[in-house]
């Protein structure tokens, strides 16, 4: 999701010519491709990933999901009994949605990005722990080989924070700061534009 979105606004920078002669393809027919796969990827996300409040549970199609009875209606629950949420690539994904959104100026995809964020910088995915190591909890590092901690008490893993989940949070804020304040840069991989 997220490379498609940034791929976008990294090929809308290079001029028509420059990129017909380094590729031998139009731009316009890249750019077409691109945006198809980015909205069916956020579209999929969205519509067949998601609990009602944007988060992730840590697999798309994660097999305890069929014992959580309509899963997708409600909030996703970090401490249920079934699987764990996966608060990082909920944070990725919300990233996707706001540059997309924004590429796009379509406001469907920006405000699922909002949705996200807010559970995102709340509790019970923000660490309010001073002691805390991390700043996103319920990070899933690798489920199937086991590696995740399980809370005594807890039949899944619940309350880890990761590397990149932390660092994606960061991004996210970030993010979130230079579309949300006037006059803030608008930072890409490769490049920072001044805010429309």
């Amino acid at each position: 999701m997220l490379g498609y979105a940034e791929q976008l606004e990294f090929l809308r920078t290079i001029p028509d010519d420059p990129f017909l002669k380094a590729t031998g393809l139009p731009r316009k027919d890249v750019l077409a491709v691109f945006e198809s796969a980015a909205k069916a990827t956020c579209d999929h996300y969205i519509k067949d990933c998601s609990a009602q409040n944007g988060i992730v549970y840590w697999d798309d199609g994660a097999p305890g999901l069929a014992k959580m009875n309509d899963w997708r209606s409600r909030s996703a629950d970090p401490f249920n009994d079934f699987e764990p949420v996966d608060s990082s690539a909920s944070t990725i994904a919300a990233q996707a949605l706001l540059r997309l959104g924004r590429y796009l100026n379509d406001a469907s995809y920006t405000q699922a990005g909002l949705t996200i964020s807010r559970q995102l910088f709340d509790e019970p995915y923000l660490s309010t722990d001073t002691k805390h190591q991390g700043l996103l909890l319920h990070s899933v590092y690798h489920r199937p080989n086991g590696w995740d901690h399980v809370p005594a008490g807890r039949k899944i893993p619940c309350g880890e924070s990761s590397m990149w989940g932390d660092y994606h949070l960061l991004e996210l804020a970030v993010l979130l700061r230079s579309m949300m304040v006037e006059g803030r840069r608008y930072y890409t991989f490769f490049d920072s534009v001044p805010s429309p």
